[in-house]
């Protein structure tokens, strides 16, 4: 019994030494990349990681070889690693998934931690690094707009506009409802993405000159402007090179060249006398997809119940969907939607904890489409495959179908089904009604009054 007691004291010292705190007084980064080299993040969550020397040993292999396909799978810890070292901003998504990890105690795995003592999150290590997210959240992504209570959210409310140019606007809002930007004259950017329908068609797939209909969900363009690319497989970096991809699309707008549209534009005397006004350069590619981009920027619908709600007006939501928001939280939806957007962040696997695609049915080896494909049919790179940019969750209550394939017509289908694929969890209808009607709270304002789409919903 002594002897017991004994090796018992000896285990707990031994691990309280080999598991201790950052220093304290090293600065806050240097903290918490120790922790997360502590917890053997890399070993898992990099591309190439360098392996302990057992991950070659028969039981070990099978069992390391899964913990690192799936957790590089998940989450990519290298460019966080990359801005600690250099003192840059890591991204948002990043900030939000360690956070809820932290908080909740899920990483690193039991199955690591027990063969490697100094590895777990002790309360020590748990506090530094939540003070870390906390603080790194305030300097590079501040709240300003929410009440002292919610700085520290996840999501940040929308601001009321951006800076804009009032005369490139006017001219873009024209062009966006041009349809000599089309080959045949007969579809405009607003065909697809209609201001009085929520920014979208509401069509699984958009159709297009001649009735050609496409391969992909049309996003919304309201509060674009917030996404860090352009596009699901984010191959338009900024709104305007956007603005440039559907005119020349055979199927969408059809258009030979932007020299054509410029042509048809300029025989517009009025309008090319009124756009000369503004750019001096001409109609040319470059400055009618500025004039585009610069309408789109002013599409912002802020100051939705749930902003109010950040603002510090308790108010303004439903008891149901303030607990709807914390199911939100608690099923980790509020790590990937995260930001201004509740989304447009990152690119994420579609079909994280199980296979999507092999459950709607589509032949895997045959029957994918790049669009399907997502940021791979960009990059070529394997982890890039079926990973898309995360949706804005803003306005989501008008811009059905959805996912990047349309498949899902209700609000409440997508919520379950997300938790299921991207989570590995089942939401009770309770649990779903509750997200669904907090989901509805992000319903915003355009030019002061409540968004709402004349699509009649099927």
């Amino acid at each position: 019994m002594m002897a017991g007691a004994v090796v018992v004291v000896g285990l707990a010292i031994t691990y309280r030494a080999v598991n201790k705190a950052p220093d304290t007084s090293l600065p806050a980064n240097e903290q918490m990349a120790q922790i997360l080299e502590d917890g053997g993040c890399a070993f898992c969550h990099t591309a190439n990681p360098d392996l302990p020397f057992y991950a070659s040993w028969p039981v070990a292999s099978s069992l390391i070889k899964g913990h690192v396909e799936d957790g590089y799978k998940m989450f990519d810890v290298q460019p966080m690693m990359d801005a600690l070292a250099a003192g840059e901003a890591v991204g948002e998504v990043d900030l939000a998934k360690v956070e809820k990890c932290v908080a909740d105690g899920t990483m690193p795995m039991a199955s690591y931690y027990l063969a490697h003592w100094g590895s777990s999150l002790t309360q020590a290590k748990t506090d530094i690094a939540l003070n870390w997210v906390k603080e790194h959240r305030a300097q590079f992504y501040p709240n300003e707009l929410a009440c002292e209570e919610f700085r520290n959210e996840p999501v940040r409310p929308l601001p009321s506009s951006l800076e804009v140019n009032e005369a490139k606007v006017a001219l873009g809002k024209a062009l966006y409802h041009d349809t000599r930007l089309s080959g045949d004259n007969t579809v405009s950017c607003a065909t697809c993405h209609g201001i009085e329908t929520a920014g979208v068609d509401n069509k699984q797939y958009s159709e297009g000159i001649a009735g050609q209909v496409g391969g992909i969900n049309a996003p919304t363009s309201y509060n674009a402007a917030f996404n860090f690319v352009q596009f699901w497989d984010g191959r338009a970096a900024t709104l305007a090179d956007q603005a440039a991809g559907p005119p020349l699309n055979p199927v969408e707008m059809g258009s030979a060249s932007f020299d054509e549209i410029a042509a048809k534009l300029a025989a517009d005397e009025e309008f090319a006398s009124q756009f000369l006004a503004v750019y001096p350069e001409g109609l040319n590619e470059k400055t009618i997809t500025d004039a585009i981009a610069e309408y789109e920027k002013t599409l912002i619908t802020p100051d939705c119940p749930f902003d109010l709600y950040l603002k510090g007006d308790k108010e303004a939501l439903t008891a149901e969907q303030v607990e709807g928001y914390a199911l939100f939280k608690d099923y980790k939806c509020a790590t990937c939607h995260t930001g201004e957007l509740m989304g447009g962040k990152s690119y994420e696997m579609m079909g994280q904890r199980a296979n999507y695609f092999e459950d709607r049915e589509v032949n895997v080896k045959s029957g994918l489409t790049d669009a399907d494909n997502g940021r791979w049919a960009q990059t070529q790179i394997e982890r890039d495959r079926y990973r898309f940019k995360t949706p804005t969750l803003r306005n989501v209550a008008l811009t059905w179908p959805y996912y990047h394939d349309g498949s899902v017509q209700t609000l409440e289908e997508a919520i379950s089904m997300m938790a299921e694929y991207q989570v590995g969890s089942k939401m009770n209808d309770n649990e779903v009604a509750k997200v669904k009607t907090f989901l509805d709270a992000l319903t915003g304002k355009y030019q002061g009054q409540t968004l709402t789409n004349s699509n009649p919903k099927n």
